[in-house]
């Protein structure tokens, strides 16, 4: 449903260049969600933008549903629903009636747009605000409404930029209770950035990780975890002399791939920590080294980022995400 391909997107900044996105390439299936992680300034939203006809490729190719975006603008957009990062209801329209115009705007007969626009106010929860403006509403119901929005004219293909960012914790979970509703019911494919790792961990089929411009990284979310960091053992020992000691059988171990000593206590990370842990345990008890606490931990998105681009997700990349700048080498449609 979706495929891109060496995607590259160069803006023009005074009497130099930025190449906002430099190599771009994945492909999402039908009915599948991926999410797109990467800091501040990582290429995404510029991606995201190119993916859905409202910026022009400096180089490569975008397909959507079948329809290259570059000859067929028009057939993407009635195929994509596009949620931004700021919402998209005017202040002093009613919720149906925004809904309503946004149909007619996309060809909908006004009898089909009335019956379309009951229908997405219901699938999402909503239907008590149908006679609210958006001034009034809280920040999840009005991103409700900007997903109602997309889903107007019923798209096979929704586009989600960072939709829970700044919903409290409940609002986040019941915005996704709807989106996983929808995708049960509908088969709706759903490509979403965030900068909230547990939401991708648990919602994301796949996920592409995106660091100045390029996909780092791309697939499941445990494969990524297992593949990228590994997991860890943490022991502590009775003083410094154990536990250096306990670093040194560590070290000497299969799997592992970092091992420190940190006072009294040795952490080390190694591929599966299920079958090495008591292993471990057991070389120490033979080396007559004692141990006061032992556990393990599985790696988090986190771990993977860090481990990738050596910060966090939150860290602000240094890479241009603007439409202001000259685009160098395009055309409009």
């Amino acid at each position: 449903m979706i495929r891109a391909e060496g995607l590259r997107r160069t803006f023009k900044v005074g009497k130099g260049t930025i190449e906002a996105v430099r190599d771009v390439s994945f492909d999402v299936a039908a009915g599948e969600l991926l999410a797109m992680l990467g800091p501040n300034g990582a290429g995404k939203s510029t991606t995201l933008r190119m993916l859905t006809t409202l910026l022009p490729p400096t180089a490569g190719r975008v397909h959507i549903a079948g329809f290259d975006a570059a000859r067929e603008p028009g057939r993407v957009r009635e195929a994509i629903g596009y949620v931004g990062q700021k919402n998209a209801c005017g202040e002093n329209h009613r919720i149906r009636e925004e809904l309503i115009t946004q149909g007619r705007c996309y060809g909908l007969r006004l009898r089909d747009a009335r019956r379309r626009a009951d229908e997405v106010l219901e699938i999402l929860g909503i239907s008590d605000l149908a006679a609210r403006v958006p001034g009034i509403l809280s920040g999840g119901q009005r991103r409700r409404v900007d997903i109602a929005l997309g889903l107007i004219h019923n798209p096979s293909v929704l586009f989600l930029d960072e939709p829970t960012t700044g919903l409290d914790p409940h609002s986040r979970a019941g915005l996704w209770d709807q989106i996983q509703r929808l995708r049960r019911e509908h088969g709706i494919t759903i490509l979403l950035t965030t900068h909230y790792l547990d939401e991708a961990d648990q919602m994301a089929e796949r996920i592409v990780i995106v660091d100045q411009g390029r996909v780092i990284a791309d697939g499941t979310a445990a494969a990524l975890k297992a593949d990228l960091a590994g997991d860890w053992m943490h022991i502590t020992t009775p003083n410094t002399d154990s536990a250096r000691a306990a670093a040194r059988v560590a070290g000497q171990m299969a799997g592992v791939s970092e091992v420190t000593a940190e006072g009294q206590a040795v952490h080390v990370r190694i591929a599966d920590a299920d079958a090495a842990l008591p292993a471990y345990l057991r070389l120490l008890h033979h080396d007559a080294i004692t141990v006061t606490h032992a556990g393990m931990r599985r790696p988090s998105l986190d771990d993977v980022f860090i481990n990738l681009t050596g910060r966090r997700i939150e860290e602000t990349g240094h890479a241009y995400e603007t439409t202001s700048a000259e685009p160098i080498g395009t055309t409009h449609a």
